[in-house]
Order: structure tokens, then C-alpha cells, then sequence
């Protein structure tokens, strides 16, 4: 009966808050390296430059795919750093906390975008040359610090805040659905009724924010609606899956990313179109679905196949993704009860609405 819930010690966001990191982390480290996406670099320099002057640091800048070759490299450079500070989006974030696995440090997070909800997390992804994934690995803390700059994220293109609510769109419905089916958070217990209302409130946050969010990031101006959103894909995203659970809309990514055109979309797009076909596999009303439907349209989320790029989907196409739905990683940790056969039926069912609502 043991619960578990976890996340950062400390949050922070908004504009200009990569400026406060210096004063953020003088009682957490004397001696940082600084893990730093080589395109973020040039953007953030003189910032990092300033907030760590009088302090004996190390700035490695990173670039290409997150293997263990890579993260060894970074390791060898990194002297007698006491933490890890990583900066970037999720490439960077995964590659600097690769280094403090490995060397046993604590971390701190600083995305530059809000395309994910891995900085609150202790999970990293570690993939091959080829861009195979090989290991999910986890750092043992969850980050000593998140600071999550605001004018930082709006500077970079719209298309990732789009991309984040997507993957923060499934949490609501998986967290609930992980309960339901009895599957275990990422900490492996059962949940604590907090992650449910988080998960709760980044629904309500993406739905009554969205589309004034885009709109603030196309002008590359945080306002109001940029900052709920930004917190919602960073904060609550990242506090409802590791402390909630992932479901059906993580694992019918299992299918996409193996399947025609849809394999080069984004992740966020695959979990969007995916939280569609949960709702689907559930057997909600035709009425909520073409709901969530309009709501990922009226922010640029794919609705149907074809607005991920795989246009007339045979019926053998849809069987396949849904049979590789079932067969990935088992565990207590993604429970799918849905045999391949109506997972390929809630994904017609999604399509033939999708074309209704278009």
C-alpha cells in the first residue's frame, strides 16, 4: 500500500529566469558542468556567463544522437564537477543526464523548449547511431532544480509548444486509465489522488489555453496563455506521467513510429492522434471524441492518419499498428488489456470522425 509521489525539489518559470540560475543554484553546486545544446549555446552564453562568473565551471557543448559513446566523451570532460546542469531540449537534457548517471551527481534541468515533459522526470532515453532506441535509463533523484525560461521557449518555433501539448494531452486519460487498469506509476507503486488532479488540471489547462498559447508563440511573446501552457507541458506533464502512468496513447506510439509517412511526425504528434484512439479503445461517445478532435485541430495536433502523413491507410496498415501496439514492452508500467482487433477498430472509428468533423 505504499504510494509514491515525486518530482523536482524546486520549479521555476518565466521570463528571463535562465538570468536567476546563478543565484538558483549557488547552495546546490560549487563546481557545475554545464551539458549545453551546441544550437542553444550561442543564445544563452552570455547569460550563463554572467550567472556563473566567480565559479570554477565547465560549459561542453553537445550535439547529435544520445548514445553511450556520447554521454562517455562528456564524461571524460568533465573534471571534479559536483552537478550536472543541462540545457537544451530533449536530446541535451537525455545526454546531461546520462553524465550525472554515470558519474553519480545531481542534476538540473533547463529546457529551451516545451515540446516534452521529460525535464521534471528521471528517465532518459539512450538510442544507437542509427537512431535505434537501445535503453531507458533513470537517473536515482528526480532534479535537484527545474528553470524553465519563458522568453527563452517563445524564441524558438511555434511547432514545439504544439508538439508538447500533444504529449501533454494523453495525461489526464492515462492517468485515470493506469488506475483503472491497475498498472503502476514510474516510481512502481500505485498513485497518490494528487497525480489524478494534475493530471486533471494540465487537460483543463491545454483546453481553455491552447489556442491563445499558439498564437503567443507565433509572435514569440509569453503572455498569460503561453506561461499556463508552457507549465502544463513542462510541469504538470511531466508530474502526472511519472507519478500517474502512462497507457494506450504511449503504446499505440509503439505502432506509429513504425508506420508509413506517420513515422518521421513528432512525438507529441503521435501521442495526440493517439489519446484519440484511447478515447476510442474506451468506448467514450462519439460526441467527446469529436470534442478532442476539434481541440487538436484548432492548435495544429493531427486528427486522423492522414494529418500524420500517411495518407489512405489500408486496413493491413492499421492492423500492424495495432499489433505492434500490443507487443510492446510488458510490465506493470503500460497495461494493455485491448487485443490487436479493437485497437484496429477504434483506430477506423477515429478516422471515419475525423473525416466527419473535417
Amino acid at each position: 500500500m505504499i504510494r509514491i509521489f515525486g518530482g523536482p525539489t524546486r520549479y521555476v518559470q518565466g521570463p528571463g529566469a535562465i538570468g536567476e540560475l546563478g543565484t538558483l543554484t549557488e547552495r546546490l553546486t560549487k563546481r557545475p558542468l554545464l551539458v549545453v545544446d551546441a544550437d542553444v549555446l550561442p543564445f544563452v552564453e552570455a547569460q550563463l556567463s554572467t550567472a556563473f562568473a566567480g565559479r570554477p565551471s565547465i560549459t561542453l557543448a553537445f550535439r547529435g544522437e544520445v548514445t553511450h559513446a556520447a554521454i562517455d566523451l562528456l564524461v571524460e570532460q568533465a573534471g571534479d564537477a559536483d552537478c550536472v546542469i543541462g540545457i537544451g531540449g530533449g536530446k541535451g537534457l537525455d545526454a546531461a543526464k546520462g553524465v550525472a548517471f554515470k558519474l553519480g551527481l545531481p542534476f538540473i534541468a533547463v529546457p529551451s523548449i516545451a515540446s516534452n515533459d521529460s525535464p521534471t522526470g528521471r528517465s532518459m532515453a539512450i538510442y544507437n547511431d542509427e537512431h535505434v532506441l537501445v535503453a531507458i535509463e533513470t537517473i536515482p533523484d528526480s532534479p535537484l532544480l527545474v528553470v524553465t525560461d519563458t522568453q527563452l521557449i517563445a524564441n524558438a518555433p511555434a511547432r514545439f509548444l504544439r508538439t508538447g501539448m500533444g504529449d501533454a494531452l494523453a495525461k489526464k486519460f492515462e492517468a485515470e486509465r493506469a488506475v483503472a487498469d491497475g498498472a503502476s506509476n514510474f516510481f512502481g507503486t500505485r498513485q497518490l489522488r494528487t497525480a489524478l488532479a494534475i493530471a486533471d488540471a494540465c487537460y483543463q489547462t491545454l483546453r481553455e489555453h491552447g489556442v491563445a498559447a499558439m498564437a503567443a508563440a507565433e509572435r514569440h511573446e509569453p503572455d498569460e496563455a503561453f506561461e499556463a501552457v508552457v507549465e502544463a507541458n513542462v510541469l504538470m506533464a511531466g508530474l502526472a506521467w511519472e507519478s500517474g502512468g502512462l497507457s494506450y496513447a504511449h503504446a499505440v506510439v509503439r505502432g506509429l513510429v513504425k508506420a508509413r509517412g506517420a513515422a518521421s511526425a513528432p512525438h507529441g504528434d503521435h501521442v495526440g492522434y493517439a489519446t484519440l484512439v484511447q478515447l476510442a479503445i474506451e468506448g467514450r461517445d462519439d460526441g467527446f471524441i469529436l470534442d478532442v478532435i476539434g481541440f487538436n485541430r484548432s492548435v495544429g495536433l493531427p486528427a486522423s492518419l492522414a494529418e500524420l502523413d500517411m495518407g489512405s491507410p489500408t486496413p493491413d496498415e492499421i492492423a500492424e499498428i495495432a499489433r505492434l501496439t500490443t507487443i510492446g514492452p510488458k510490465g506493470g508500467r503500460i497495461i494493455v488489456n485491448a487485443g490487436p482487433g479493437q485497437i484496429a477498430d477504434a483506430i477506423k472509428r477515429v478516422e471515419q470522425l475525423a473525416t466527419r468533423e473535417s
